[in-house]
C-alpha cells in the first residue's frame, strides 16, 4: 500500500515528496495537469527556503539555475527615476550561507525538485485527477476521475487555492478577496530592453513591469489590466501587452513576443480554517492565498512542506505518534497569519504609492524577507531548559564545527538529513552524546574560537537537540541526557 499520496505537483507538493521519499516513505506524487506547466510564476526563493533546499541535495544545481542580485530600476511616468538592489553588499555570515535570494522561475525550481525526487525513484503522475476519497481509522481511500482508487495511509492536499480536497473536507477558506483583477501576468520576450534589471513602470495610469531571468529570452510582465471604453478589463493578450508597454514605458522601440501564461490576478486573503481532518493535511496554497507583496508565496509553501515532511515521515515509520501531526498546524498557522497581514500591508502600500515617483516594489517590502527569524517558539514541542538569546522553537544557525573525521565541517552539514541532531558543547557535555537512539546524531562542539557558542548564546556546557528541520527543539544543561531522552519518547505518545 502506498504510504502517502501528495495530490498536486507544484513545490510544496515536491518537496514534500522529497523529503517524505528521503526518508524510505512510500510516496505518491497525483497531478490533473496534462503536462508539467511551463510558466513563470512565482520567481525568487528566500533564504530560507534555499537552506531548505540545500538539505535536500539541491544548493548547486539551484546556485546554477538563477541570479541572486539583480538591480531594481524605476521610472515615472515614462522617465527613469533611481535604481535600487535590496541585497546590494550582502555576504554570507559564520550563521547563514546564503546572502541573498535566489531569482529564478518558479518552472525551474520545480524541475529540479522532480529531478531530485527522480533519485529517489518516484516520478510525478500526470493526468491523474482526485475526485473524490474516504477515509478512516485505518487509512485513506483516493478515488479518481479514470476509475482508479489508491489505497494510502496519508492524504496530503497541495492541489491550489481551489482546492479539490479542501473542498471535499468541507474545511472553511476563511478571509475575502477582490472579484476584479488587479493584475495581469504573462511570460514574453522583449526586444529593446536591458536584460540586466527588473523594469518597474510606475505612474498615474497603473504599474507595468518587466522581469528578467537568467539564461533565458523570457521575461516576466506583470502590469495593470487594460480597459476598455466601458471600464471592463481587457483580457490579456500579446496585443494587449503591448499596447500597455507603449502606454506606460512611452516607448515606440520597446517590442514584445511569444506572449505565453496569459493570466489575470486578483487579490484573495484566505486561509483554511484548519490544516488537518483525520488522515488528510493541507499544505502552500491549499491552506493560505495572500498578495504577491514579498514573494512569500512559493516560500510559505515549501516550508509547510518542510514542517510537514518530517513529522508525517516519523509518524509512519513508527517515530512518533500521530498526535504529532497536530503541532504541524501549532507551528505554520500562525506563521500564515503572519503571511496575510505582512503581505496584505506590503500591498496596499504599493498600490498607495503608484502614484508617487520613485516608488516601486520595494514599497511592499515585508519585515522578513529573508524567512531566517520564522520560528516556532510557542509549540508544545519546543522546550527551554536554559536562559538565552536563541530558544526552542528558533531555527538553529549554521557555524564551523569538526567533521566526523575531525575534518573542518559546517553545522548544515551535519544537519543534512531526516535525523535529530545533539549538539554537546564542552567537555561537560560529552556523556549525554553516547548511546543515543539511530535517528539521533551527537556532535560535540570543542569549539575552540567561540563561534558556535555565539551563533547558539551558549556561554557554558550545555546541550542543543536541532530537529529534523533544523529549528532548535530542545536546550539544557549539559548533565541533563534524561530530558532529551525524554523528549524524544514523549514524541511516541499520544495525548
Amino acid at each position: 500500500m502506498t504510504t502517502v499520496v501528495i495530490v498536486g505537483a507544484g513545490p510544496t507538493g515536491l518537496t514534500l515528496a522529497c523529503g517524505l521519499a528521503r526518508q524510505g516513505v512510500a510516496v505518491r506524487v497525483i497531478e490533473k495537469a496534462p503536462t508539467f506547466h511551463t510558466s513563470s510564476r512565482g520567481k525568487t526563493l528566500n533564504l530560507r527556503s534555499l537552506e531548505v533546499l540545500a538539505d535536500l541535495g539541491l544548493g548547486e544545481r539551484l546556485a546554477a539555475a538563477g541570479r541572486t542580485h539583480l538591480p531594481f530600476r524605476k521610472y515615472f511616468a515614462g522617465e527613469f527615476v533611481n535604481e535600487t538592489e535590496p541585497f546590494a553588499g550582502a555576504r554570507p555570515t559564520a550563521t547563514t550561507p546564503y546572502a541573498a535570494s535566489l531569482w529564478l522561475p518558479q518552472t525551474r525550481v520545480e524541475r529540479l525538485l522532480r529531478e531530485q525526487l527522480a533519485e529517489y525513484g518516484v516520478e510525478v503522475e500526470l493526468a491523474t485527477e482526485l475526485v473524490d476519497f474516504r477515509q478512516d481509522g485505518a487509512g485513506v481511500e483516493v478515488h479518481l476521475a479514470d476509475g482508479r482508487r489508491i489505497a494510502a495511509e496519508y492524504l496530503v492536499a497541495c492541489d491550489g487555492g481551489r482546492s479539490t480536497v479542501r473542498k471535499l473536507l468541507g474545511i472553511p477558506f476563511v478571509g475575502d478577496g477582490d472579484p476584479e483583477p488587479m493584475m495581469v501576468c504573462g511570460d514574453v520576450e522583449v526586444e529593446g530592453l536591458d536584460p540586466g534589471a527588473w523594469h518597474q513602470w510606475f505612474g498615474p495610469q497603473g504599474v507595468f513591469m518587466l522581469c528578467p531571468f537568467e539564461g533565458s529570452r523570457r521575461w516576466q510582465l506583470q502590469a495593470s489590466p487594460e480597459t476598455d471604453a466601458d471600464g471592463r478589463t481587457v483580457a490579456p493578450s500579446l496585443e494587449s501587452f503591448q499596447r500597455l508597454a507603449a502606454l506606460h514605458t512611452g516607448r515606440a522601440d520597446l517590442r514584445l513576443t511569444n506572449a505565453t501564461w496569459l493570466s489575470t490576478w486578483r487579490v484573495n486573503v484566505r486561509v483554511a480554517e484548519r490544516y488537518r481532518e483525520g488522515r488528510v493535511l493541507l499544505a502552500g496554497d491549499c491552506a493560505h492565498v495572500h498578495p504577491t507583496a514579498g514573494g512569500l508565496g512559493m516560500n510559505t509553501g515549501i516550508q509547510d512542506a518542510w514542517n510537514l515532511a518530517w513529522k508525517l515521515g516519523y509518524v509512519v515509520r513508527g517515530l512518533a505518534a500521530a498526535a504529532l501531526l497536530d503541532t504541524y498546524q501549532e507551528e505554520r498557522l500562525p506563521i500564515a497569519a503572519w503571511t496575510l497581514d505582512v503581505t496584505t500591508a506590503g500591498m496596499t502600500a504599493v498600490t498607495d504609492g503608484i502614484g508617487t515617483p520613485g516608488v516601486g516594489v520595494e514599497a511592499g517590502r515585508v519585515a522578513d524577507l529573508t524567512g531566517l527569524s520564522l520560528g516556532y517558539r510557542w509549540s508544545r514541542i519546543a522546550i527551554d531548559h536554559l536562559a538565552g538569546p536563541l530558544r526552542a522553537g528558533d531555527r538553529a544557525p549554521d557555524a564551523p564545527c569538526t567533521g566526523p573525521d575531525g575534518e573542518p565541517a559546517r553545522l548544515f552539514d551535519r544537519f543534512a538529513g531526516d535525523h535529530f541532531t545533539l549538539l554537546g558543547f564542552g567537555p561537560g557535555a560529552r556523556p549525554a552524546l553516547a548511546g543515543l537512539p539511530d535517528h539521533v546524531r551527537p556532535v560535540p562542539l570543542d569549539d575552540p574560537d567561540g563561534a558556535a557558542r555565539q551563533a547558539y548564546g551558549i556561554t557554558g556546557d550545555a546541550l542543543v537537540l536541532v530537529r529534523p528541520d533544523n529549528h532548535v527543539a530542545l536546550t539544557a544543561p549539559a548533565t541533563a541526557r534524561e530530558d532529551v531522552l525524554a523528549y524524544l519518547t514523549a514524541l511516541n505518545a499520544d495525548e
